[in-house]
């Protein structure tokens, strides 16, 4: 008794078969596609819908941001203590700076992350005209081009360059020590950000004015701003140092903080 190999040749009614057989699942292998593109076409138009609700949702933060940042500044005008004042320019310097991220964020293409040079110098250069300081007096230099951040990185690390820089302008260039726009020395803020491997970060911002006070711990300090500085390297897990030499520079090393949860 033969037996016939597993690849034997069909015969030709066999493939006529076959072929009619197809001819009938064509309606429904074409419905199946159709089904496909129309799934794809829904999650497109959902994906865009809440790309716009997300643009909308910063937006509306921003605008939330800059209305309180006015309401302070309208209190301010009524204030004539000069501590209570700049307590108040302090924290409008803070809303200011996590309300330009979510301006960043709603013109940006890409919702998640954020291009942090631009960012740094709309920043600084607003920290500049609250403390009226001219660009004769302190020069600024900020290399930070191509770098980019997840919103949940870039609010305490730009919550930390408001308060370090603000820190220089208030307390590096004393006028009485010959920092004014008549005098000679010339005054240099620098901040530089750069990017690693694996989302690593390090920020250095320096200015060549006078320095800390030798017995002053930046770590246990009593001010608000290098409070505040810590806190959030901590937030970040990263690490603070300070140098000073000729110069003042805070050396700031972090990585991009991970979600815990989808609203995080």
């Amino acid at each position: 008794m033969s037996v016939k190999p597993a690849h034997a040749k069909k015969t030709k009614k066999q493939l006529i078969n076959e072929l009619a057989e197809l001819r009938q699942r064509i309606p429904e292998l074409e419905g199946s596609e159709t089904q496909h593109k129309q799934r794809e076409e829904r999650l497109k138009r959902s994906l865009k819908e809440k790309e716009v609700l997300l643009k909308e949702i910063h937006h509306r933060v921003k605008n939330n941001m800059q209305i309180i940042y006015s309401l302070l500044s309208l209190q301010s005008r009524h204030i004539k203590d000069k501590n209570t004042l700049k307590m108040f320019q302090e924290s409008q310097n803070r809303v200011r700076s996590m309300a330009l991220l979510h301006e960043k964020l709603y013109q940006s293409r890409d919702l998640a992350m954020i291009e942090f040079g631009d960012y740094i110098r709309k920043l600084v250069y607003g920290l500049f005209h609250t403390y009226a300081v001219s660009s004769d007096s302190i020069t600024l230099k900020i290399n930070a081009e191509n770098i980019y951040m997840d919103i949940n990185t870039a609010i305490p690390c730009g919550l930390i360059i408001n308060e370090l820089v603000s820190n220089s302008l208030k307390h590096a260039f004393p006028e009485d020590k010959g920092w004014s726009e008549k005098g000679e020395t010339k005054g240099q803020i620098y901040i530089k950000l750069t990017s690693h491997k694996k989302n690593n970060f390090t920020l250095i911002i320096r200015d060549n004015g006078v320095g800390f006070p030798g017995n002053l711990d930046f770590r246990s300090t009593a001010t608000l701003g290098l409070q505040l500085v810590n806190t959030l390297v901590e937030q970040l897990e990263g690490s603070i140092k300070l140098l000073q030499k000729d110069e003042t520079s805070f050396k700031i090393e972090f990585a991009s903080v991970k979600r815990k949860g989808p609203l995080q």
